[in-house]
């Protein structure tokens, strides 16, 4: 009983993936409703069930909002690939905390920019007023959207039914 389904909340707003058994449960247990079903059956020695796609909570879940998870590609990707001194793109960039480690900074999305190998050795351990630089634009922390969140399952064609739920259109 392998595959996933998309769980939305009361809404239609899209949550999470989950796996079939858990699907199951939430549709047995009256806490969900199926919205659209997949092509595969799943059957017991009794009964054939078919597969879930796309299911929607009977009621609204609050959440927090989804945070995109700080590392070196997602840096790189929120600079589109420039370097933030100096506004050069490259592929082959550093990471620099504004702020220095050593004096404090933290390893925050606030405090990480992309910067290009020679910015980021003219700056070194200083800040960037001490090493005459200044930032391009201020480093903030990037909001997680739909396609980034669900897009990956996107690939596998028993889920082409997601995409009017995450208003991502055909192909």
């Amino acid at each position: 009983m392998d595959g996933v389904v998309l769980v939305l909340n009361q809404d239609y707003e899209p949550l999470n993936v989950c796996g079939l058994p858990r699907a199951f449960r939430l549709l047995f247990g009256d806490k969900a409703e199926v919205v659209e079903y997949d092509h595969q059956l799943i059957r017991t020695p009794r009964q054939a069930f078919q597969a879930p796609s796309v299911i929607r909570l009977q009621h609204r879940v609050r959440r927090p909002r989804p945070r995109v998870k700080l590392s070196r590609r997602e840096v790189l990707a929120r600079d589109r690939h420039t370097c933030q001194y100096c506004g050069h793109q490259s592929n082959d960039l550093t990471l620099d905390h504004v702020i220095p480690r050593h004096r404090g900074g933290e390893h925050t999305w606030e405090n990480l920019v992309a910067a290009c190998r020679v910015c980021n050795h003219r700056k070194g351990g200083k800040t960037p007023d001490e090493a005459h630089l200044r930032l391009v634009r201020p480093p903030f922390e990037p909001r997680s959207d739909v396609y980034s969140l669900f897009t990956p399952y996107l690939a596998d064609e028993r889920n082409e039914a997601w995409r009017s739920y995450l208003f991502l259109g055909k192909h």
